[in-house]
């Protein structure tokens, strides 16, 4: 077991169903009690993973609910310690009143993520797993839910180590040779320390890749869609989504405020974010409309600029669009003015579109995608989080800093001290290396009872 905070050997109790009634709702205990407890709630303590029907009793010994008991007598369970699962009917009176039984008996409410983080504190799990349990429950897509399984399996993990195996022999490689300061080594004539520098370059870049397309995946993609008044930009929002979320109207003006509708591009979430026109002189609703466009102009990841065919020039309003945030020019009512559909030119990126008859919409649908730099991995695909990229991009500067070190100075301690770091970083994603604090603010972003 990890270094543990004390309240971690309490022994937990959660409703591990969503609130609300349902046919069935689960009530899970975790800890060194949860025997002594499975004692007072059942008539008998099941065989250790074996469903056995019987009823549920409160602190009194007045039964509550009849339902399904599994017993996973620890080590042998999710949490790694002793764990129960009542089964009962699923009213949220009958889940408050086993939970508040439990606690009577001597189990505290758990906090959001304890499960999975007790599963972590035990090696169950690595941190990249406990955190794939969320990803699983959180998935937007089929895609992702394939992809955040596989991170769950261990595929993530399993990168990470196998990079990290690489960069452990490159850095004894270093270091057996630096133990031999009687003789003169250089290093750059090693061929097969070079050898092992190539390897190691590769793997990281192709983790990388991987990494940002499964962080697309998890994290999916914002896109804001903006113009003048009546240039479309509803009519697209509800062409994309297939649903009428929007009012559509002849009337300039009509969309108030901001629309926000999920779509599904090739495995990728993509949110589309539709905003009120922006013109000069608003009315005092309209103008809070353009204000609150504007401000998810600040946090979008993709821009969708709509205007008429029939206007000659692409060039955007004075908008404050962020640097370095990709922006569509899309030309829509080609049905008006028979335009061919498409890309028409790629700096700046323009197409044209009809958002009535739906023409360009494949060609549009492939270029946010495209602009996203997400790529469909197949079976190889694994959900990532941000911590993961930017950790393994600082993994990765630390190695190119000691081969650059190496390079000029032929000192192969430099190169074995950033090898040291990059270790650290790569640790830090599996949770080898991870400070309390991080760990904290990761489980707290589960629900409660997982």
């Amino acid at each position: 077991m990890k270094n543990a905070p004390d309240y971690i050997n309490d022994t937990i109790v959660a409703a591990a169903t969503p609130p609300g009634k349902g046919g069935v709702g689960i009530v899970r205990l975790s800890g060194p009690d949860a025997e002594q407890i499975a004692g007072h709630m059942l008539a008998a303590l099941p065989a250790p993973r074996y469903a056995t029907h019987g009823e549920f009793f409160d602190a009194d010994g007045v039964a509550i609910d009849s339902g399904i008991a599994l017993w996973f007598p620890g080590p042998a369970s999710f949490t790694g310690e002793s764990v129960l699962e009542l089964q009962g009917h699923g009213g949220p009176l009958v889940m408050a009143m086993l939970v508040e039984s439990a606690i009577r008996l001597g189990a505290r409410r758990a906090e959001p993520g304890e499960f999975s983080q007790r599963a972590f504190m035990n090696g169950k799990l690595d941190l990249v797993q406990a955190e794939a349990v969320a990803d699983l429950i959180d998935s937007g897509t089929a895609q992702a839910a394939r992809a955040a399984h596989r991170s769950l399996s261990g595929a993530f993990s399993a990168a990470v180590d196998a990079l990290m195996e690489r960069l452990i022999r490159l850095r004894l490689h270093v270091e057996a040779a630096i133990d031999f300061p009687e003789e003169e080594i250089d290093f750059l004539s090693d061929a097969a320390l070079v050898e092992r520098i190539d390897n190691c370059e590769q793997a990281f870049e192709q983790l990388q890749t991987k990494t940002e397309a499964g962080r697309l995946l998890r994290d999916g993609l914002q896109v804001v869609i903006i113009g003048k008044p009546n240039a479309g930009k509803s009519s697209l929002l509800n062409l994309l989504s297939g649903q009428d979320a929007a009012i559509v109207t002849e009337i300039a003006g009509t969309t108030r405020d901001i629309l926000r509708e999920q779509i599904d591009i090739d495995g990728l979430t993509v949110e589309l974010i539709d905003t009120a026109g922006l013109r000069e002189d608003p009315d005092a609703i309209e103008a809070e409309g353009i204000r609150r466009a504007r401000k998810a102009l600040a946090t979008a990841d993709a821009v969708l600029w709509m205007q008429d065919a029939s206007e000659t020039s692409p060039a955007m309003a004075d908008e404050a669009i962020p640097e370095n945030i990709p922006v569509l020019v899309l030309r829509n009512k080609i049905d008006q003015s028979g335009d061919e559909p498409g890309v028409v030119t790629k700096e700046p990126l323009v197409l044209n579109v009809s958002a009535k008859t739906g023409a360009g919409i494949g060609a549009l649908r492939n270029t946010i995608r495209d602009i996203a730099g997400y790529r469909d991995l197949g079976e190889g695909a694994f959900t990532a989080r941000k911590r993961h990229v930017d950790a393994l991009h600082d993994a990765h500067e630390h190695f190119a800093r000691g081969c650059k070190a190496l390079k000029e100075t032929r000192a192969g301690e430099l190169l074995a001290e950033e090898l040291r770091l990059s270790q650290e970083c790569l640790g830090a994603i599996t949770g080898e290396f991870s400070s309390d604090d991080l760990l904290g603010r990761i489980f707290s972003e589960f629900c409660i009872g997982k």
